[in-house]
């Protein structure tokens, strides 16, 4: 009989105490009612029988134990053996359905046409590896906000290297605040090191996931739990379009240089002016500039000092009467 979870749990719940008992009398006559057939022990002692241990007697009459350490590898070595079999096997399945799931995705009934929308969280996240595991020539990413953890960025790190060792160029976008989380610098540092471009701005902008200028990905009107997929060509360029004009106005990430620093503070205190002026709550302007609402508060307090004012209708006073919204390319104001 084949040997599997259901045989398993007659051997532990039955046959176990019965060979037990064999082992402790001795023995077990062949005629034992419980054991022949229609008997309550008959499948637990078919299955030691069948595993070879307990054995009968010469003279028929009984049945004996043997030593289990003699049949345990004849059972269980098989089992091992085909194991490992259906683990090589299925590797090879898996890499055969991924080479079909390459052809579907690269052709136009791939995911419903030009446009098309997937949901759920878990869903995305599946498309977008296998999306972006398929690269061939470029991948470009656009981040306004990094709130991946540890072990995601780890593995992140692991599938993008693999790709640019495979030759494909990537370069991605932050804001500026990226820069602030330790995690993100070692995240970039490593794909730098392998040819990867990262770059900050000062402006926010919508996620955007563009990969061999064929295919995009944004999100949903409806939020984080949907997105769209375009493969209409003209829509590609389109949006590759934009994020070539956010690249050229971005900054290094990997550069540290004073004065760069310097022109990313101006242009993250000419960001919270905007936010100011244009009546934002601080969440809404927080998100902006893809900061937490603590750290842009602290943003406003450094304003208010600055302009030596106590009140934000005073700071909006004062800025509208030096005539400053926040678009200068001067130096800040000197006290």
């Amino acid at each position: 009989m084949p040997l599997g979870q259901h045989e398993r749990g007659v051997f532990e719940a039955q046959a176990t105490p019965l060979y037990e008992e064999i082992v402790t009398s001795a023995g077990i006559s062949a005629s034992d009612k419980r054991i022949v057939k229609g008997g309550e022990l008959q499948q637990a002692f078919a299955l030691l029988v069948e595993v070879g241990l307990v054995v009968r007697s010469d003279d028929r009459a009984f049945w004996r134990a043997v030593d289990p350490a003699t049949v345990q590898a004849r059972v269980v070595a098989p089992m091992g053996q085909q194991g490992a079999e259906l683990i090589v096997e299925s590797a090879h399945w898996a890499q055969a359905f991924g080479t079909l799931s390459h052809a579907w995705r690269r052709s136009p009934s791939a995911v419903g046409g030009p446009f098309a929308e997937i949901r759920g969280g878990t869903t995305i996240r599946t498309f977008l590896e296998s999306l972006v595991s398929d690269a061939e020539q470029e991948l470009l990413f656009a981040q306004p906000q990094d709130r991946r953890g540890v072990k995601q960025l780890a593995e992140v790190v692991a599938r993008e290297i693999a790709l640019l060792r495979r030759g494909v160029r990537m370069r991605t976008l932050y804001q500026h605040a990226a820069r602030r989380g330790s995690d993100t610098r070692k995240y970039v540092a490593a794909v730098s090191a392998e040819g990867a471009e990262v770059r900050t701005l000062d402006e926010f902008f919508n996620r955007l996931i563009v990969v061999d200028r064929r295919t995009a990905v944004i999100p949903s009107h409806e939020g984080l739990e949907a997105a769209m997929v375009i493969s209409e060509p003209s829509m590609v360029l389109y949006l590759v379009d934009m994020f070539e004009r956010h690249w050229e106005r971005a900054r290094p990430f990997t550069s540290s240089e004073t004065s760069l620093m310097r022109d990313i503070a101006a242009e993250q205190r000419a960001m919270t002016i905007r936010m100011l002026l244009e009546g934002r709550a601080d969440p809404a302007g927080a998100k902006r500039l893809g900061v937490s609402p603590r750290t842009y508060a602290g943003y406003v307090a450094d304003l208010k000092s600055e302009f030596e004012v106590e009140t934000r209708f005073q700071l909006g006073y004062e800025m509208g009467k030096r005539g400053i919204d926040g678009r200068e390319t001067d130096e800040p104001p000197k006290k």
